[in-house]
């Protein structure tokens, strides 16, 4: 059990859990969600946090349970042998290589409401944002997790401020429009919000006490953001307007006159701070898997060397020139962003099951019941993420192959020993 003093504890990992699941998508997909359901996406929603409950109970257990900082990976490993905890290692380390300038991309959206940033300029400061965040944790997770705590009380306070000073019930809405699989496209969009419940389980290790903190910050963050989700998808219905973020405009309709209608520096500035949160918890999980790799010889031995805070300096570095390289690409083929998020969306559907499939075999039977809502809560999602999922097959057909034939090698070299 660990006691060290400067680990995680229950409420700075709940901050960590529900700033890493707002992050870049609390001011915006809400009404890309609308967009794509109209009212339907309420509903979305509302499911989707519901069923993401399960999921993260599940979650939470396997990372109390199995303490590991290939977090996913490691499960699938403990459950189905080697290849199978491989393949999903790759595909997470395949993905947030996209996923984070993903969220990159979207954080720029907030900082374009602060400042005008246009064409080189704005790649040059997605750069920058990259180094800041390799600086910042050169000392470790536990720096921003104080930080990110914070974040999450000022942005709840915010949507609930909002939410009184609004009357979203009172207003007209179309609910004779509903339409199942517009519901669906739109969880399938929405899911990029709940994407953080297994980076969570990659940070185990870094919580004082995993056994009895994980579950309980898990669940109060991802119920915390659902709720958030749900109440800003309201708003965005009930008072629909012409800004480019919908939620500046909310803002400046409520407390314009005691701002001075300045609700996009607001919404900026914490669409930014969010946005880096974000990236900040998937660059440092992905970096401790890749060192897990790394040690394992599944990766290059110079992965696996770590500073002085027992930070995996190596991979963190390798991993933030990888995502510069996919932001510069991104940035000059003019990708469409809601691509991007469903390729990720997919990936991490596979990998949700994958948990889901290795927890039947790892935790009691009791568990199962909640299981298998989680497997049918990833089978409604791959149906709304639909042909998206191809880049997810695509991935697992590539690195499957190869994971195999780096294993006969391995056993050739003991065998020739």
């Amino acid at each position: 059990m660990k006691t060290d003093k400067q680990g995680i504890g229950r409420w700075q990992g709940a901050g960590m859990m529900a700033t890493t699941l707002l992050g870049t998508g609390v001011f915006i997909l809400p009404q890309l969600t609308v967009a794509q359901a109209e009212f339907s996406a309420l509903y979305a929603w509302v499911l989707l946090t519901v069923a993401i409950v399960p999921v993260t109970l599940i979650f939470g257990k396997l990372a109390a349970r199995f303490a590991h900082a290939a977090g996913p990976a490691y499960f699938v490993e403990k459950a189905f042998g080697k290849v199978a905890g491989r393949v999903i290692g790759l595909m997470f380390m395949c993905v947030v290589p996209i996923g984070a300038p993903a969220a990159i991309v979207m954080t720029f959206m907030f900082v374009q409401q602060i400042v005008p940033v246009q064409g080189q300029a704005l790649l040059l400061g997605q750069l920058s944002t990259l180094l800041f965040l390799w600086l910042i944790n050169l000392r470790g997770i536990q720096v921003s997790a104080k930080l990110q705590f914070a974040l999450t009380l000022i942005i709840l306070a915010l949507v609930i401020l909002l939410f009184g000073k609004s009357n979203p019930t009172a207003a007209n809405f179309n609910t004779s429009s509903f339409d199942t699989y517009a519901m669906l496209g739109a969880a399938g969009i929405a899911f990029w919000s709940f994407l953080g419940v297994e980076a969570m389980s990659h940070l185990s290790d870094d919580f004082r006490n995993p056994e009895k903190d994980m579950i309980p910050a898990m669940l109060i963050g991802t119920v915390l953001v659902g709720a958030v989700y749900v109440a800003c998808t309201l708003l965005v219905i009930a008072y629909p307007n012409n800004e480019s973020l919908s939620m500046v405009g909310l803002f400046n309709a409520f407390f314009g006159e005691l701002f001075g209608h300045n609700g996009h520096y607001v919404i900026g500035v914490l669409g930014v701070a969010g946005g880096l949160a974000t990236v900040n918890v998937y660059t440092a999980s992905l970096a401790r898997l890749i060192c897990s790799f790394a040690e394992q010889g599944v990766l290059p031995s110079y992965l696996a060397k770590r500073n002085e805070f027992n930070v995996p300096l190596s991979a963190l570095t390798t991993l933030m020139l990888v995502i510069a390289l996919v932001l510069i690409a991104t940035f000059y083929s003019q990708q469409d962003l809601e691509d991007l998020i469903n390729w990720v969306n997919g990936v991490f559907v596979v990998i949700y099951a994958a948990a889901m499939l290795a927890a039947w075999r790892l935790l009691s039977v009791k568990n199962r019941p909640m299981i298998l809502l989680g497997l049918g809560f990833c089978i409604a999602l791959a149906i709304g993420i639909g042909a998206h999922m191809i880049y997810a097959f695509i991935l697992m057909a590539v690195i499957t192959p190869f994971v195999i034939l780096q294993k006969r090698k391995q056993l050739t070299k003991v065998s020739n020993a």
